[in-house]
């Protein structure tokens, strides 16, 4: 198979190390991102709307996916299987359900373990974990890298942050830890069980949720059935946390899906149903003169 055609789109500024890359749907860009935080190497893969004509006459919104690796392409998934992000996105966006977005798939690397931990831990075991630099990655790498190569509308709600597994367990730590940053979160078969469930004690002591949250889970996570149970416990206990904080239906959305396993698969299935109701509002992209914000709308890490 012949290698997808690529073409150049008008960048605001020029990225150390930029390709684009025509996906099925809509187009994808790879950048390069040395970090100085976490100390290696990754790509960035940014996926555009079909409508995107890189001139900044219209600016999007943003949601950042951990495990960028396995969003867009089945050639780089793990074990061959994709979300079907951008195909996903493409037609939910013809449809109108949702608002054009920009959709950025944040690769892991060698030490995503590491990195999507924040505490130390037995299970798995992780006695120097570096989750805790991972919201000012976050903030201070990745998110300006964007604003300064797109036309994106900034502030929590226009940003949403997601992920799977560890990665599902990254962005609602780096929620507490960053409030104010996102407003659209999407969490799916999150690792609640690390480090003795400490996100739960956490989180019941948090009170600035997003605008919309998505939690998704599934009942055969392991196929274990006393593991699975506790880990659908878990996620109850995790929704029980986020109602009481007085997220109602309008701002939370919880799917436990019967017999859905713990892999990509699942995750592709409930990804159409989180983009929609994390993005329903049909609200369009704002014109740049009229809605271009005078800051990033994020605050510093506590």
């Amino acid at each position: 198979m012949s290698r997808p055609a690529t073409r150049k789109l008008k960048l605001k500024t020029k990225p150390a190390a930029t390709s684009a890359l025509r996906a099925p749907t809509g187009n994808l860009w790879l950048h390069e991102l040395n970090s100085r935080i976490l100390g290696n190497t990754r790509l960035v893969r940014v996926w555009l709307p079909p409508d995107y004509d890189g001139w900044g006459v219209t600016r999007y919104p943003v949601l950042y996916l951990n495990d960028g690796q396995n969003l867009f392409e089945a050639a780089t998934a793990f074990a061959g299987v994709h979300w079907q992000v951008g195909e996903t996105a493409t037609r939910l966006i013809s449809e109108q359900r949702i608002r054009p977005i920009i959709i950025v798939g944040i690769d892991n690397t060698k030490n995503r373990v590491r990195e999507y931990i924040p505490y130390k831990s037995q299970d798995p075991k992780v006695l120097h974990p570096k989750g805790k630099c991972y919201p000012d990655f976050l903030q201070h790498e990745v998110m300006p890298l964007i604003e300064e190569c797109y036309s994106i509308l900034q502030g929590p709600e226009n940003t949403g942050l997601g992920g799977s597994s560890l990665g599902g367990l990254i962005s609602l730590y780096t929620q507490l830890a960053a409030p104010g940053v996102f407003g659209r979160l999407l969490i799916e078969s999150p690792s609640l069980f690390v480090a003795n469930r400490k996100i739960l004690e956490e989180s019941r002591r948090f009170r600035n949720w997003p605008a919309r949250t998505y939690l998704g889970m599934g009942t055969r996570e392991v196929g274990h059935a006393e593991k699975d149970e506790r880990i659908v416990a878990d996620v109850r206990e995790l929704e029980s946390i986020l109602r009481e904080a007085g997220l109602g239906e309008q701002r939370l959305k919880v799917r436990i899906e019967e017999g859905a396993p713990h892999n990509e698969t699942a995750w592709a299935a409930r990804f159409p149903e989180a983009l929609e109701f994390l993005y329903s509002d049909r609200a369009s992209p704002q014109p740049a003169d009229s809605s271009r914000s005078t800051g990033s709308g994020r605050d510093d890490i506590k």
